[in-house]
């Protein structure tokens, strides 16, 4: 009796495990991500390589209308920020003459001229790192863009200490984190797994502190300057599908066809009237400090 038991114990054991190793074999893994010319960067699909014959977009970013007012900054509740930043405003629009800054312009998706869709093709990571650093109690750029795996360094200029919160869209495969950086701290470095337009980042110490980081799986982005012009560099022949992007006003879509070594224009206008709630865009911040999830000594 107890060898049958055995036996029984033992055969199903066996088939337990049997059931287990199928599972793991067989299953799949479901990736999300936002667009930005596809969710990873430089793993998947064909290489692209440079043949000497790709063009250019330029354009320029207008604002119609008055722009909306800066706002003071009470920066009261730290002594340190209100010291180094003597004239602290709002960053949310920052247009002159007519002419929209820190808009995050890119190819969301296009076909080459020989047929071949963009999104199909991996780009190599850039070795070169990103930086954002908080200098004034302010996020310096206020918008940026980099690709997936490209290294992030965030660095602290300011005396006093910072706590810097990213916010990845759930589901988007990229990795929410908060971490405190003192004064006069060495630089955190992070990545970004997948594509998304755009991952908001915070201040939990100082709720007026807010970036955006556009992380697209190609090299073809720009941020306009103050004058509201940009430029993407190394775009091979094709029509593309360009979409410019500000955290208040939304975005904004155009049609651009571009010849071998040619120079393409593509312009946009946003209305000064207009408010859009975007997706990473609009960050709220709160009005109160909020513990660090990890610190950093």
């Amino acid at each position: 009796m107890l060898k049958k038991r055995a036996g029984f114990w033992l055969a199903n054991s066996i088939m337990v495990s049997l059931l287990a190793l199928s599972f793991a074999c067989g299953g799949k893994t479901e990736e999300t991500g936002d667009s930005g010319g596809g969710n990873t960067g430089g793993t998947t699909g064909t290489k692209y390589a440079a043949t000497g014959n790709e063009g250019t977009v330029t354009g320029k970013v207008s604002l119609n209308g008055a722009a909306p007012a800066a706002q003071k900054i009470d920066m009261s509740q730290d002594a340190n920020c209100a010291t180094k930043n003597k004239d602290p405003m709002t960053e949310t629009v920052m247009a002159k003459d007519g002419k929209l800054a820190n808009v995050f312009v890119y190819v969301k998706e296009g076909t080459t001229a020989d047929g071949k869709k963009i999104a199909d093709y991996s780009f190599d990571t850039p070795s070169a790192e990103v930086v954002l650093d908080q200098n004034g109690c302010h996020y310096v750029p206020h918008v940026m863009g980099m690709q997936p795996n490209q290294k992030l360094k965030v660095t602290n200029s300011d005396p006093t200490g910072h706590n810097i919160h990213a916010l990845p869209k759930s589901g988007s495969g990229n990795e929410e984190w908060n971490e405190s950086q003192p004064g006069g701290a060495g630089p955190i470095t992070k990545t970004f797994k997948r594509s998304e337009i755009l991952v908001p980042v915070k201040c939990n110490q100082h709720p007026w502190m807010k970036a955006y980081i556009g992380v697209v799986k190609h090299p073809f982005y720009a941020v306009s300057k103050e004058d509201g012009s940009f430029e993407i560099k190394g775009l091979p022949a094709g029509s593309y599908t360009v979409v410019a992007w500000h955290e208040k006003f939304g975005e904004k879509t155009a049609q651009v066809k571009i010849d071998a070594k040619g120079t393409a224009t593509s312009d946009f206008a946003f209305d000064s009237t207009a408010s859009a709630s975007v997706e990473g865009g609009s960050l709220q911040v709160m009005p109160a400090l909020e513990l660090p999830m990890t610190i950093r000594h």
